[in-house]
């Protein structure tokens, strides 16, 4: 993470090719972890692989041509693949475009109506449960792939029938399900062992990659008779247009309607706490919240057009971006071009991949959304009810579905406001100093006021110190106090002298 104490450079002024070489490297990196994720979270989806990649050009080409977030890199990710597991299920791989088409238009409106502030108030304590619970429904979904077999309806079932799966396995003879498991679990090993022991000189090579890499030569190699993925010959046929209005059907169903918000609120959210994130990573271009949400819903109208999956910006392929050096957009640009050139030149190579190894990559990228570390951290530093929240929020993606968890999540962080209806209402004051800049916060600071507060704290002026007021505040949600700890953590980071008073226990709050 840079300590920079400069001001963010403007993109504009630097020029977008002022870094070229840097961000050319960068891309090819994040073209090497984006092509097995791509087409792994197509097959947890339950479509076709090459959606996944066309999701991925379009992120990465179309969205990087109009982000808010220059560094962030947009495409399929793992917190959507249960809802689109579940939707082309029940609907249909051809319901999903009009779906995802109305899902881009209210974010696209959402952005213009600059609502991209309110996504940031979202409490963690229900973004990490609901992460979490999609990670264990892609754990337990993707096993049943390691053996060459397809994921069954939901995440109940698909946990009863591990067992029947395990001790089904019999290795005295050397069977296609044996053979599948072995790719997959050759794949996790060479991914994690890599991870693990890599020389510092070869840190950004992605252990996916290598996994990928390792499980496809042994089975070309050994022409081994195992379920491989499945690619178009032409890259034409990877886009389906409409061919008439009657595509446009599925939109007078009430339900996928309902399918539509869900997609749109939960890829909004993902997206611009992504962005948050790479912020702290850099002291580049600072993110534009409502700029990135409008690119996010123009990406995923043209991914609803063409018949791909839906898109969010993605945190492991946009910290790859950020760790390789990339300087502005034209890293995220260069990789969507990449993969558009290797599945127009390259198909035959994409079909040698098996299907097992794929699987093995998912299992590995669901269990690291399973971190406990947040809800530990949530108990420690704020108490049962924000560590209850996440509980909930995680047993009912699991045992439910996505969107339920999701309200009920949202409805119990309500309950943070019940001890300060009475001073509900958050004032904040900014004030010079002969030494810096204070802000003062009266009343109770919670989520609903984080809007407001997120806006004074942004434009706090770089090499002055702040301080942070906090002795008229009447109390504190866990939103909130995350949000400034992270604000604070980043200025620190950058060299700021910053400072918080106020009463204790809130201040304790805030440490992370």
């Amino acid at each position: 993470m840079s300590t920079s104490t400069t001001a963010p450079a403007s993109e504009g002024r630097t020029g977008l090719f002022a870094h070229f070489g840097r961000d050319f490297t960068a891309s090819i990196v994040v073209f090497l972890v984006a092509m097995p994720l791509c087409m792994g979270i197509a097959i947890a989806s339950g479509v076709p692989p090459e959606k996944g990649l066309v999701t991925g050009i379009i992120g990465g080409i179309i969205v990087g041509l109009f982000a808010g977030s220059p560094l962030q890199v947009s495409g399929p990710a793992a917190g959507l693949a249960v809802i689109v597991f579940e939707f082309v299920r029940e609907h249909g791989l051809e319901a999903l475009g009009p779906v995802l088409l109305l899902a881009g238009v209210l974010q696209l409106v959402a952005g213009w109506a600059k609502l991209g502030g309110l996504f940031r108030a979202i409490s963690p304590a229900v973004v990490h449960g609901m992460l979490a619970g999609i990670g264990a429904l892609i754990v337990i979904g993707q096993f049943h792939i390691l053996f060459d077999e397809k994921p069954l309806s939901n995440g109940v079932e698909n946990l009863a029938a591990i067992p029947g799966r395990v001790f089904g396995l019999d290795f005295s003879s050397v069977a296609a399900t044996e053979i599948a498991l072995g790719l997959g679990v050759l794949t996790i090993v060479v991914m994690v062992g890599w991870e693990k022991l890599r020389p510092k000189s070869m840190a950004l090579v992605p252990g996916a990659l290598l996994g990928v890499v390792s499980a496809t030569a042994v089975a070309w190699g050994m022409g081994l008779d195992v379920a491989r993925i499945e690619v178009p010959a032409s890259i034409g046929s990877a886009f389906a247009l409409p061919t008439s209005t009657a595509w446009f059907a599925p939109l007078a169903s009430p339900a996928l309607l309902v399918t539509a918000l869900a997609i749109a609120f939960i890829a909004s959210a993902e997206t611009l706490l992504s962005a948050a994130a790479v912020d702290r990573m850099h002291d580049g271009v600072r993110t534009k919240y409502d700029k990135e949400l409008s690119a996010q819903g123009v990406g995923n109208m043209l991914c609803g057009l063409v018949g791909a999956l839906p898109m969010t910006g993605v945190i492991v392929r946009s910290s790859a971006n950020v760790q390789a050096g990339a300087k502005t957009r034209l890293s995220t640009i260069f990789h969507g071009v990449w993969i558009l050139g290797f599945i127009a030149l390259l198909p035959w190579l994409l079909r040698e991949v098996p299907m097992a190894s794929l699987g093995g990559v998912l299992v590995i990228t669901g269990w690291r959304l399973v971190s406990l570390k947040h809800v530990t951290h949530l108990y420690k530093n704020h108490g049962y009810l924000p560590a209850a929240i996440w509980a909930v929020t995680f047993v009912l993606v699991v045992t439910t579905d996505l969107l339920t968890g999701v309200l009920v999540g949202l409805a119990l962080s309500v309950v943070e406001l019940l001890p300060h209806l009475r001073d509900i209402r958050l004032k904040v004051h900014e004030h010079d100093e002969e030494h810096g800049r204070r802000v003062e916060l009266h009343g109770a600071a919670t989520f609903l006021g984080l809007t407001k507060l997120n806006t004074v704290l942004e434009r706090q002026p770089h090499g002055e110190p702040v301080h942070l007021d906090l002795e008229r505040v009447k109390g504190m949600d866990h939103t909130t106090a995350e949000t400034l700890a992270e604000w604070i953590a980043r200025r620190r980071q950058g060299g700021h002298d910053d400072r918080v008073t106020g009463d204790a226990s809130i201040v304790a709050a805030m440490r992370a």
